[in-house]
C-alpha cells in the first residue's frame, strides 16, 4: 500500500496498526480497545473533512482534530484533557507507523503535542483552619502533644518540606536569631526565620517534651522524636497531621505539603515578593513558586465576584 492509498484503505491501515499493537507489542485488551475507539474517532473526523488518502492529511487536520477533542462542536462533546491526550497519542502512533511501513510519505502528527493537563492549584488552608489544626494537637500536657504542636508550628511557620523537618537536629536551631537551617533537595541548605509562635512551641517541646522521649531510646541529636525515642519518621509525621485534621474537622486531604502551600499562599496574600518566597521555600526557579500566585489571583477573583456591584450579570 503506497502513498496513493484511498480513503477506504485508511481503515485497513488502522487495522494493520491495531494488529501490530496486539501481536508485536502485546498491548493489553483494555488498552487496545481504547486505541481502537480513539482511532475510529479520528477516522470519522478525516472523513468529515473530505480527506481521501493518508498523504492528504496535513498537520492542520491533526491540529483541528485536537481542537475538536478539547472544545467540541455540534454533536461532539469536548473530552477531558486526559482523554484528549490519550487520543492524540494514538493518532501520533498511527501516523508514525504508516510512515515506517511505507503506507504514507510523511508524518503530519509528528510535531503535534498532546494537550497539557491544567495546572492544579495548590490547596491552601485558611488562617482559621490553620489555627484549628494547631489547636487540635492538644493542650501540651504530654510529650507527644508538645512535639506535635512544635512540628506543625514549624511546618507552617517555615514552609519546610516534611523531609527537611524530620531531618532536623537540635543544633540546626538558632534561638538567638530565631532561625533554622534546612537542608533541601540536592543537599542545598537555606536559613529561614522562625516566627514567635513556632519558637515558643519548639521551646516548650525542648524543655518539657523532648527529654522524656529521648530517655526511651537512641534519638541522639534529632529534634523530633517518636514514642520510642528514635527520630520521627516521615510516615509518623503524616499521621500526626492527618489525626489533627480529623480532630479539627477539616475536610479533604491535609498533608505536610498542605502546610507548605498555606505558608506560601499566606505570605503572598500578605504582600511578600514572589522572589523572597522562592528563597524561603528553597525553589531553584521562581517559576515553581509562581504557581502560588495563581492561588492568590483566584482568591482575588472570588472576592471581586462577591463584593463588586458590577461583577455579576
Amino acid at each position: 500500500m503506497g502513498s496513493g492509498t484511498r480513503a477506504g484503505d485508511v481503515g485497513l491501515a488502522v487495522r494493520h496498526y491495531l494488529d501490530h499493537l496486539a501481536i508485536e507489542r502485546g498491548l493489553a485488551r483494555n488498552s487496545l480497545t481504547s486505541y481502537r475507539r480513539d482511532l475510529h474517532r479520528y477516522l470519522d473526523f478525516l472523513s468529515e473533512q473530505g480527506v481521501e488518502t493518508l498523504d492528504q492529511v496535513t498537520e492542520g487536520h491533526v491540529l483541528a482534530f485536537v481542537g475538536r477533542l478539547r472544545e467540541g462542536d455540534e454533536g461532539h462533546p469536548p473530552l477531558a484533557t486526559s482523554s484528549a491526550g490519550r487520543t492524540v497519542v494514538a493518532v501520533r502512533g498511527f501516523h508514525r507507523f504508516v510512515v515506517l511501513e511505507g503506507m504514507a510519505a510523511r508524518d503530519p502528527a509528528g510535531d503535534v503535542r498532546p494537550p497539557a493537563p491544567p495546572r492544579r492549584l495548590p490547596k491552601a488552608l485558611t488562617l482559621t483552619q490553620v489555627e484549628a489544626l494547631l489547636a487540635a494537637t492538644g493542650e501540651g500536657r504530654t510529650p507527644k502533644e508538645l512535639r506535635d504542636r512544635a512540628l506543625l508550628e514549624l511546618l507552617y511557620g517555615t514552609g519546610a518540606r516534611i523531609s527537611e523537618a524530620i531531618g532536623l537536629d537540635v543544633d540546626d536551631l538558632d534561638t538567638e536569631s530565631a532561625s533554622v537551617r534546612l537542608v533541601g533537595k540536592g543537599g542545598k541548605e537555606r536559613v529561614v526565620p522562625v516566627g514567635r509562635y513556632a519558637t515558643e512551641a519548639i521551646d516548650a517541646y525542648l524543655v518539657r517534651g523532648r527529654t522524656p522521649l529521648l530517655e526511651r531510646g537512641p534519638g541522639g541529636a534529632a529534634l523530633f522524636l517518636n514514642s520510642r525515642g528514635g527520630r520521627l519518621s516521615r510516615q509518623s509525621a503524616w499521621t500526626v497531621i492527618r489525626s489533627a485534621a480529623q480532630r479539627a474537622h477539616i475536610s479533604g486531604e491535609v498533608s505536610p505539603h498542605t502546610l507548605r502551600h498555606s505558608y506560601a499562599t499566606h505570605l503572598l496574600d500578605g504582600g511578600a515578593d514572589v522572589r523572597v518566597v522562592q528563597e524561603l521555600l528553597g525553589h531553584a526557579s521562581v517559576t515553581t513558586t509562581q504557581i502560588y500566585t495563581l492561588v492568590t489571583v483566584e482568591r482575588l477573583r472570588e472576592v471581586y465576584a462577591s463584593a463588586h456591584p458590577r461583577a455579576r450579570g
